[in-house]
């Protein structure tokens, strides 16, 4: 296993925290709802305490403005989710609507994907991870921040259950054939047909304005679906 990250060195990250215009109610909800649903990336959680209960937990790292997983999460009340975004706006977006619907099967966190993964959550917690449209970085020079990496699919392995889902989507042909190419390597993840994932509502994706605004450019959309080996990091 690859040595921690010396203080002194940055660890490349996936993402950059773009500004984004804020809104008054977004703001406020940072503030006022975030302590009902926002979790610490601090530490291990405890996930049963955080949820008020036991069940089949949803991971979604990047869920934008939050819309689907909010409409995920009522038409799915047997299912917990737990969305991570380091984008306020989406964050303030999400939790609005968390405390419109009265919604109690979700909880989110705003850190860094690799950091929180590794250290906030259980080993064997997560009944699936969603992963949907993360930053492509395009560029060649850039590729090495792209979030699917070896070490992260480890990371991901140790917090999932055997056979546990991992479900990936992407416009971009070239992250495609990385993301193949990164997870066939892996002894922890093995491919499945769309067709095995039958009417689990732990597979489900529905449209996201990134979709469609892949689709409007003329981007193919690839989903990628993986179970969870046996295989332990």
């Amino acid at each position: 296993m690859e040595s921690p990250t010396p203080p002194h060195q940055r660890r490349i990250r996936s993402f950059v925290r773009r500004p984004g215009r804020i809104t008054e109610s977004q703001q406020r909800a940072l503030q006022d709802i975030w302590p009902i649903y926002g979790l610490s990336a601090d530490e291990l959680l405890d996930l049963d305490h955080c949820f008020g209960r036991n069940a089949p937990r949803v991971l979604e790292i990047g869920f934008g403005n939050g819309e689907v997983l909010a409409q995920l999460a009522a038409d799915h009340p047997q299912l917990d989710y737990l969305g991570l975004e380091v984008h306020e706006p989406g964050v303030g977006h999400l939790l609005i609507l968390l405390a419109e619907q009265q919604l109690s099967n979700v909880r989110l966190a705003k850190a860094d994907a690799v950091e929180f993964v590794a250290n906030c959550i259980p080993a064997r917690s997560l009944a699936a991870v969603n992963i949907f449209f993360p930053d492509p970085w395009p560029k060649k020079r850039h590729h090495k921040r792209r979030l699917i990496q070896a070490n992260f699919l480890m990371s991901l392995a140790r917090c999932l259950t055997t056979n546990g889902a991992l479900h990936l989507a992407t416009d971009w042909p070239n992250y495609a054939e990385h993301m193949l190419e990164t997870l066939n390597e892996s002894p922890f993840f093995e491919a499945i047909a769309a067709t095995a994932t039958g009417d689990d509502p732990i597979w489900e994706r529905r449209g996201t304005k990134f979709e469609r605004r892949g689709l409007a450019l003329g981007h193919p959309v690839v989903d990628l679906y993986y179970r969870r080996t046996k295989i332990t990091p």
